[in-house]
């Protein structure tokens, strides 16, 4: 069973020799020293940019009314397209500006993160349903990152196991262009405009995938996105089959806000929330980067990640499919880079009163665990001498508010999940620099972090223990109130519905036909044992439309994973301890028509209840679970329940929301019927 790993022993700060493919002509292997290739972070400079605001009226979709209010009739055109953006990077050499080229979402403007759609929730008199156009308008030939065309992705499809029949095997993003398919992470949304991986289109549609032949009327851009839903904080990224991890690393997200009567967004809502200048929203992120500026993603022997999740593990890459060793995709990606919408360790300026803060976790496989802290100085840009950290209330999370706020100074914060959070300035002299900090570690995430965390499970010298600063050093404007109480809040009532079905599904790690590190989902049988599952096996997820049901998801890694159920939203009830026993592996079928190998759960035996973790705040309504490790080694799972409530027919999937571990078969169909 394969467990936690140490990472980047041959980092940036160490100075290591790497192969940089794509940056020195065709070789692919010389020894190149990493400060002559990559980025280094120390080298970058902190705290200087302004953080962008993802809420500022500027930077909207621009389908709102003139008072800047959300939009009453939603109907939005949204391209992704590409451009060249600033992040804050600079020549550490001459100081001088980098470049970066990106690919986003936008309208007049191509932006990383996406511009922001703000609607009023039909509850609240607002639209029944948003409308948005979307266009594939990436013109070019190549990825901006290695595609690893061994995977089971949108052009590896043959004609045996597409659903249409149509051998896609005979496109490719040299003649067609790149694939893509936008979900609304979060939406109560009908099947065909959810963004499942298989409806992928390619630039101006002409590539389309295979189950766009199974919907009336057939392949469309026009989605239709239902606002009967609760106020939320949701998001909209790319899906596409096999390459989600490259594609929303090249830039391909945004934020998707709803708003009702309570919850308006106004300086006048009822609630005293901080509204604009005072609600912030922030997408951080982790990436790599040449020193030109350029994205990089690890691929290739000597790449950082490549040894931990090749070589170490064993696997052995055929060179007529893997030439020079690549490029593969890697188990997890860890970049040593913070970015908050698209700014490398921003700040923000703020006056002495509380602040709203709507942050999204848009990391490849990071688990960030978040504390607050004032600094030693107003200028210091790291955690040397800062105070203890500073309590902040979490009020909701994914799509709303919680059941009670919670009062905490340490925050889980996984990939794909969103807090929504209030944190008070007042409480520090004026002047003052508070910085986000981030005690998780530069791995995957087991349960640990702080002080638990062993030395291998951090970059050396990292950068990554600090996200973006807040200086203090605004004028309080005494004419908008800051009347936040969070006794005022309305409470969610948890979900309700009479529960009509159990399920209990399962999480594994395995190995592809190549020997790579594989992680897969599963059931539990009702003999004990428990079976893990490639994407194109029979769907085993099959539930009856306007049912509820308790899904118990054992997690049988050694490693933590963050799991979203498409199509809605949910209430995470406990937490259990398992014991089990395995014996050796089975087989499992690869999209190639080779196998790879799972571990064979042969017994499972309940446990009692597991202690809480008052650092993980989970009493709101959710479309993203941490499914924590027990002990694998020993025989120990853990397991975690939800209740969901399926109300619209359809093809959906579940999925872990580590990028990488959905683009290599961590991921299943969802049939509600």
């Amino acid at each position: 069973m394969i467990t936690r790993r140490s990472f980047l022993e041959f980092s940036t700060i160490a100075g290591g020799a790497f192969a940089l493919p794509g940056l020195f002509g065709a070789t692919r292997t010389a020894a190149i020293p990493l400060a002559a290739g990559l980025s280094d972070p120390s080298l970058q400079p902190k705290f200087i940019e302004l953080a962008p605001n993802a809420l500022d009226p500027a930077f909207l979709y621009k389908d709102l009314n003139e008072n800047g209010k959300p939009a009453m009739k939603p109907d939005f055109s949204v391209k992704a397209g590409e451009n060249i953006q600033e992040t804050g990077l600079v020549d550490p050499k001459n100081g001088r500006r980098l470049k970066t080229p990106i690919w986003g979402y936008g309208n007049d403007t191509i932006s990383w993160p996406g511009q922001t759609i703000q609607v009023v929730s039909a509850s609240h008199g607002g639209a029944e349903e948003t409308i948005v156009r979307w266009a594939n308008e990436i013109k070019a030939n190549e990825h901006l990152l290695p595609v690893d065309e061994n995977l089971h992705w949108c052009y590896s499809l043959h004609g045996a196991s597409s659903a249409n029949g149509v051998d896609y095997r005979a496109y490719s993003i040299k003649k067609n262009g790149v694939p893509m398919i936008p979900h609304l992470h979060g939406g109560r949304t009908d099947f065909q405009f959810d963004g499942n991986p298989e409806y992928f289109f390619s630039t101006d549609g002409d590539v389309k995938g295979p189950q766009w032949d199974f919907v009336e009327g057939g392949f469309q851009t026009d989605f239709r996105y239902d606002n009967n839903v609760q106020a939320g904080n949701l998001w909209y990224h790319d899906h596409a089959l096999g390459i989600t991890r490259l594609n929303v690393y090249a830039g391909l997200a945004g934020f998707y806000f709803v708003r009702d009567e309570f919850d308006t967004g106004q300086p006048d809502n009822p609630l005293g929330l901080p509204a604009f200048p005072y609600e912030l929203a922030y997408a951080i992120q982790d990436r790599m980067f040449t020193n030109k500026g350029n994205l990089f993603y690890p691929a290739y022997p000597g790449d950082p990640f490549y040894d931990d999740f090749i070589t170490g593990e064993g696997a052995v890459l055929p060179p007529d499919l893997f030439p020079g060793g690549g490029p593969t995709a890697l188990a997890e990606f860890f970049g040593d880079h913070v970015v908050v919408n698209g700014k490398i360790w921003p700040k923000a300026n703020v006056e002495p009163r509380h602040y709203r803060m709507r942050l999204l976790n848009g990391c490849d496989s990071r688990f960030m665990v978040l504390r607050f802290r004032a600094a030693a100085a107003p200028s210091a840009t790291n955690l040397d001498g800062a105070s203890a950290p500073i309590p902040f209330w979490v009020i909701g999370m994914d799509q709303g508010f919680a059941k009670e706020p919670t009062q905490t100074d340490t925050l889980v914060f996984e990939p794909g999940g969103r807090y929504d959070i209030v944190f008070d300035f007042s409480g520090v002299p004026s002047g003052s620099r508070v910085i986000m900090e981030n005690i998780g570690g530069d791995a995957p995430f087991g349960g640990a972090f702080g002080d638990d965390l062993d030395s291998g499970d951090l970059f050396p010298d990292r950068q990554t223990d600090r996200i973006m600063a807040f200086d203090v050093v605004v004028s309080l404007n005494s004419s908008i109130p800051d009347a936040f109480d969070p006794s005022a809040l309305p409470g969610w009532k948890g979900n309700m519905a009479q529960v009509s079905n159990f399920r209990q599904v399962a999480l594994f790690e395995g190995t592809d036909e190549f020997g790579r590190l594989q992680p897969l989902l599963g059931t539990v049988n009702g003999d004990g044992t428990a079976t893990g599952y490639t994407w194109f096996q029979d769907t085993t997820e099959v539930v009856s439309l306007g049912t509820t049901e308790i899904w118990e998801i054992y997690n049988f890694t050694g490693d933590a994973h963050p799991i979203h159920l498409h199509l809605v939203d949910f209430e995470v009830l406990d937490r259990q301890d398992f014991t089990f026993t395995s014996d050796g592996t089975v087989p499992v079928p690869q999209h190639s028509g080779a196998f790879g190998e799972v571990v064979n759960v042969t017994s499972i035996t309940e446990a009692g209840g597991v202690p809480d973790r008052p650092e993980i705040v989970e009493n709101g309504p959710r479309d993203m679970v941490t499914a924590l490790p027990g002990d694998p080694d020993t025989g120990i799972g853990q397991k975690v329940a939800i209740k969901a409530t399926f109300d619209k027919p359809g093809r959906y999937v579940w999925h872990c929301h580590i990028l990488s571990h959905e683009d290599h078969e961590m991921m299943r169909v969802l049939e509600v019927i």
